[in-house]
């Protein structure tokens, strides 16, 4: 039993194992060459291109940028855009692909403050991020929805107040595209980061970056791009900018199908399919002694669909090996590459079990999930201590 999803989402649809393998076995260096083969993959590539634009309502598909994940869209947006004396404002829910950054980048003169987020209080949200900009506030970057407890932000607000402020914005969807609805279309939202390998069901190494703003950030990598060859500088246009060296084939082929099957099933489908699934484990882990949550029940307009809990008197991660060794459920345990989050929540000495479903788990799964949490909420501490 697979509810790892906020890791990376498992099984992929078989369309898109097919598409890698295909690019696999007919792929050429797109834009490379002017034979057929090099002419179909650029094709394919621009139509990946189109499809991530069509899924964020967006008409720009040449600002759709491929990246290895949504740690280095977010890198280039941060480190291309940020100088000395500038400041920036992020929630006191974001993962390290936000804080380590900047926190590399005070070494060159930049400065963050973090604004508290506010579970289920919009407006007390607004208000911490508010009071947090400065005169030399530059850019504000916020997670769309907690990869650790699912606690959504109201993001397009946020975005609106940034632009009354003459802020850029960036959103952290690593957690979110595919499952929450994003639109850039009449939007605030300046840079959208995302992973490709999680709600939009493509393989690993594949991360996406929309520019939707004229402000372009510096390219962190300089090479050939397969166009302007007789020009030594980078080129300015997009996506070639950001996009030196071969790109990954393969992975492009198959994010380009993972984001088509989420267009078929349509992303207000899968939120719901997946929150129901959250909200049935949260009924029956509150009910369940010696198991502790850590947000309210997850609401469609608060939450999305991560859930974190613990069992009193074991460490996470013991609830978590005992999971997979004994029953075979994969979940993650520790503190997710979030420590941020987790002293938000008072649980950075613990961290927590993270669950999180994919449109493909079924209620009866997680129906048996909770009865095997309840099974070693009752176990002896001292014997699980010497497993």
């Amino acid at each position: 039993m697979y509810l790892d999803n906020g890791a990376t989402t498992y099984p992929k649809p078989p369309s898109v194992i097919r598409a890698v393998d295909q690019a696999m076995q007919t792929g050429a260096n797109p834009g490379r060459s002017g034979h057929r083969l090099s002419l179909k993959s650029g094709e394919l590539v621009y139509r990946c291109r189109e499809e991530v634009a069509r899924l964020f309502s967006f008409d720009k598909p040449e600002n759709v940028i491929f990246t290895p994940n949504c740690t280095a869209s977010l890198n280039i947006v941060m480190q291309g855009l940020l100088k000395s004396g500038d400041h920036v404002v992020i929630s006191s829910l974001e993962h390290n692909a936000v804080v380590r950054p900047l926190e590399a980048l005070k070494k060159r003169g930049v400065s963050y403050t973090v604004a508290q987020a506010v579970e289920g209080d919009n407006e007390a949200t607004i208000r911490r991020f508010r009071s947090a900009f400065r005169q030399n506030t530059r850019l504000c970057v916020c997670t769309h929805a907690s990869n650790v407890f699912g606690v959504r932000l109201p993001v397009e607000r946020l975005a609106a107040l940034c632009h009354l402020n003459g802020v850029l914005f960036c959103l952290d969807a690593a957690q979110s595209a595919g499952v929450l609805p994003i639109t850039l279309s009449d939007s605030s939202i300046d840079y959208l980061c995302a992973a490709g390998h999680k709600g939009l069901y493509g393989p690993m190494g594949t991360g996406i970056l929309v520019i939707n703003s004229d402000t372009v950030p510096d390219s962190l990598i300089q090479g050939g791009t397969g166009s302007f060859s007789s020009d030594r500088r980078q080129p300015e246009v997009l996506p070639d900018r950001f996009e030196s060296g071969t790109p990954n084939l393969p992975g492009i082929a198959g994010l380009g199908e993972g984001v088509r099957f989420v267009l078929r099933r349509g992303t207000a489908a899968i939120f719901r399919h997946e929150m129901a699934l959250c909200q049935q484990l949260y009924r029956s882990l509150e009910k369940t002694d010696g198991v502790t949550l850590y947000t309210a029940y997850p609401q469609p307009r608060t939450h999305a669909p991560v859930l974190s809990f613990n069992i009193e008197g074991m460490d996470s991660e013991q609830v978590a090996e005992i999971l997979s060794r004994q029953y075979g459920i994969a979940v993650r345990a520790g503190l997710h590459c979030a420590p941020l989050a987790h002293e938000t929540c008072g649980t950075e000495e613990t961290g927590t079990v993270r669950v999180v479903p994919s449109v493909f788990t079924q209620p009866r799964q997680i129906q048996l999930f909770s009865e095997i949490v309840k099974k070693i909420s009752k176990l002896d501490r001292k014997k699980v201590a010497n497993l």
